[in-house]
């Protein structure tokens, strides 16, 4: 059964960090492309940053680049997204996502709140 399972969400003021550690067990990170996503309330589900399989190339949107950082740790089966200068508009669930071999796994997410 593959798994993943995201931590670290918490409140935090503007300004602040937050790490979210995504441990994966069921398949093995190195073989998917890995991806943060996150939904706010009222919109839908945007992808924010991925790290892909091939070339461990990373993209972020525009939003996040320069402030969140995507990493893996194959050898622990985790993935982490360090979010720095948190601002109240990043608010959100956050979810983690494995794609590949036609498959796509997600977490159950875990709750950010950045207050003002």
């Amino acid at each position: 059964e593959v798994q993943l399972v995201e931590s670290g969400g918490g409140l935090v003021q503007a300004g602040g960090s937050l790490r979210l550690p995504c441990a994966v067990s069921g398949i093995s990170l190195g073989d998917y492309a890995i991806g943060w996503f996150r939904q706010a309330p009222g919109k839908e589900r945007e992808g924010i940053t991925c790290l892909s399989r091939s070339d461990l190339n990373t993209f972020y949107v525009d939003s996040v680049r320069g402030r969140f950082t995507i990493s893996s740790d194959n050898a622990k089966n985790t993935v982490y997204l360090q979010m720095n200068n948190l601002k109240p508009e990043d608010t959100a669930v956050y979810y983690c996502n494995a794609d590949g071999y036609g498959a796509d796994y997600w977490g159950q997410g875990t709750q950010v709140t950045v207050s003002s």
